[in-house]
């Protein structure tokens, strides 16, 4: 697999956000909750009150800009951006604990192209499957993996081959010849 590919998967699976939301007694931020984006290295959280202004956003004591319903970490970075962060509209708080896994070089992939790429690939698997087959059924009766011409008619019948002097067998009479070798000890 080449790297390519296999970077946008794993960018797929590193951008998934941990998110919980601690939400305040309040019945409009019970009713909904915080909504969590992430785009590679870019992070929109959106509070749950329903307000274009007015919203102020803090992480942790620090007041953070921005007075609209969603705030963005244009670079988020885990060390320093995970954390509380808390909407406020009015008398009404909504907290959220953010910890995002964002990836740099990330490439996002919908369902449907995850799904094409998993079904051409089957389909191809299976033009080899049926090609091999069809190729291996038309060589079933010959002999050997030669793709030369065979002769017809009867097989031949070959003599053993003929045994080679310097290996043959020891024969009565011949064992002085062997009685001076002795087998050495390892």
């Amino acid at each position: 697999m080449k790297l390519e590919v296999a970077l946008p998967v794993l960018g797929l699976l590193l951008c998934v956000a941990d998110t919980t939301a601690q939400q305040s007694a309040d019945t409009t931020a019970q009713q909904s909750a915080f909504e969590v984006v992430i785009s590679r290295t870019k992070v929109t959280v959106t509070c749950p009150f329903q307000s274009e202004t007015g919203i102020t956003w803090k992480k942790g004591s620090e007041q953070k800009k921005g007075g609209k319903q969603t705030y963005e970490i244009e670079e988020y970075n885990s060390s320093k951006d995970d954390g509380f962060y808390e909407c406020s509209l009015g008398d009404n708080s909504a907290r959220l604990y953010l910890k995002a896994k964002v990836c740099r070089n990330c490439e996002e992939l919908d369902v449907m192209t995850v799904a094409g790429v998993i079904i051409a690939d089957l389909l191809i698997t299976l033009g080899v499957l049926i090609l091999v087959y069809y190729f291996s059924k038309n060589r079933k009766g010959r002999v050997g993996g030669s793709a030369g011409v065979h002769p017809r008619g009867p097989k031949m019948v070959r003599p053993p081959p003929v045994p080679n002097p310097d290996y043959e067998p020891i024969r009565k009479g011949q064992r002085d010849v062997y009685a001076g070798l002795q087998s050495k000890g390892f």
